[in-house]
C-alpha cells in the first residue's frame, strides 16, 4: 500500500507542511521508523527525535509549525496515528463464529444474534448474552449475569453471578469481574466472612486489561463508568464507583467505597485508601499513596500524596540529606572542639 502525504492529510483532516507528494509506504514508531514510513510525536519533550528519525514524515500537533522533515499537523496526533496504523496494518485476526460443541450452556440462557462461544465456555442458568458478543475459550459466566452487545471477552475471564456488562466492552485474559469483596469481622481473634451480596456494573465502551480483579459490592454495586479504560493487574475493591472516561494504569489498587469521579487518571502503582473521593479531572501520579480526598483537577504525587509541586520540592530536599548530614556532622565536631577549648582555658 502506498499513499502520498497529501492523501493521508486529507484522510486525517490535517495540514501538510512540506512536500505533499511524498510517498508513504508504512507506519512505525519515531525511533524504529525507516525511509518511507510515517511516525508521530504528540509530546513536545520528544521533538528532538525529529532530527534523528529515519521516518520520511511525521504526524504532529497543531502547535508545531516547522520541522526538519515534512509533517502533517493534526488536532490529535495520537488518534491520527492510530487511524494510519489501521490503514497500513489492518487487523488480520479472524473472529470466531458460532457455538463450539464443547461449550456448556445452562437453562434459560438468552443468546442474542450471532453470539460466538469458543471451546469450553460455561454459561450458567439464566444468564444473557447480547448480539454479536464473542466469548473466547474457557470464559465463565455466572448465574443471572448479563453481557451486552458487541462485547469481546478473551480466554479465561470469569464474569460472576449477577454481574452486568454493558455494550462494546472488551475484557482481556484472566480478568475476574464480581469476585467477593474483602470483608471479614474479627470475633475473638477469628475472621468471619461478611456476605457480599451486591454486584458489579460495567457500563458501555469500557476496556479492562488482563488479570484485573473487580470485587462485587457488599450491598448495591461496584461501578465502572462509561468509556473508562483499565490497564493490566489493577485491583478494584467492593463498592468502588469509577466515573466516566477515567484511566486506571497498571498495578493501581483502589480500596473499598472510594469514589473516583469523571476523567480521573490513576498512574501506575497508585494506591488509594477507602472511603475517599478523587475529584473530576484529577491526576494521581505513579506510586502515589492517597490517604485523603483529592479536589477536582488536582495533580498529586508522593506518599502520603501531596500536590505535585509540593511533593517535588520535598523530594528535592530529601535528595540533599546526605550532604546536609555531612555538614551537620562537621558543625557538631567544630562545636564540640570549641566547647572543649573553652573548658580547658585557665582562669
Amino acid at each position: 500500500m502506498e499513499k502520498t502525504l497529501a492523501e493521508l492529510a486529507d484522510l486525517l483532516d490535517g495540514e501538510v507542511v512540506g512536500d505533499g507528494s511524498l510517498a508513504i509506504r508504512g507506519v512505525s514508531g519515531i525511533k524504529e521508523a525507516k525511509e518511507g514510513d510515517i511516525a508521530f510525536i504528540a509530546n513536545s519533550k520528544y521533538f528532538s527525535l525529529m532530527e534523528k528519525t529515519r521516518a520520511s514524515a511525521i504526524i504532529t500537533s497543531k502547535d508545531v509549525h516547522d520541522a526538519p522533515k515534512p509533517i502533517v499537523r493534526t488536532e490529535n496526533p495520537s488518534l491520527a496515528f492510530a487511524k494510519v496504523v489501521s490503514m497500513f496494518s489492518p487487523n488480520q485476526v479472524s473472529r470466531p463464529k458460532g457455538i463450539h460443541p464443547t461449550a456448556v450452556v445452562g437453562e434459560n440462557v438468552k443468546l442474542g444474534k450471532n453470539v460466538a462461544l469458543q471451546a469450553y465456555c460455561v454459561i450458567e442458568d439464566n444468564a444473557s448474552i447480547g448480539d454479536e458478543t464473542i466469548l473466547y475459550a474457557g470464559v465463565y459466566v455466572g448465574q443471572h449475569a448479563r453481557i451486552g452487545k458487541k462485547c469481546i471477552v478473551y480466554p479465561h475471564v470469569s464474569i460472576r453471578e449477577r454481574v452486568i456488562i454493558g455494550n462494546r466492552v472488551i475484557i482481556h485474559n484472566g480478568t475476574v469481574v464480581g469476585s467477593d469483596g474483602f470483608g471479614f469481622a474479627n470475633v475473638k481473634g477469628a475472621h468471619h466472612k461478611i456476605p457480599q451480596i451486591g454486584t458489579v456494573v460495567v457500563e458501555d465502551d469500557v476496556e479492562i486489561g488482563a488479570n484485573v480483579t473487580i470485587d462485587r459490592a457488599r450491598f448495591d454495586k461496584t461501578l465502572i463508568g462509561r468509556g473508562t479504560k483499565i490497564d493490566n493487574l489493577v485491583q478494584i475493591a467492593h463498592n468502588v464507583l469509577i466515573g466516566e472516561n477515567s484511566i486506571i494504569v497498571a498495578q493501581a489498587g483502589i480500596s473499598g467505597s472510594t469514589v473516583i469521579e469523571k476523567n480521573v487518571t490513576l498512574a501506575g502503582q497508585a494506591g488509594l485508601v477507602g472511603h475517599i473521593t478523587i475529584g473530576e479531572g484529577a491526576v494521581v501520579a505513579a506510586q502515589a499513596g492517597v490517604t485523603k480526598s483529592i479536589p477536582p483537577r488536582t495533580c498529586v504525587s508522593g506518599y502520603p500524596a501531596k500536590p505535585h509541586n509540593v511533593a517535588k520540592r520535598i523530594n528535592a530536599h530529601v535528595q540533599k540529606l546526605p550532604e546536609l548530614f555531612k555538614k551537620v556532622t562537621e558543625l557538631e565536631k567544630k562545636i564540640n572542639e570549641a566547647i572543649t577549648a573553652w573548658k580547658s582555658r585557665k582562669p
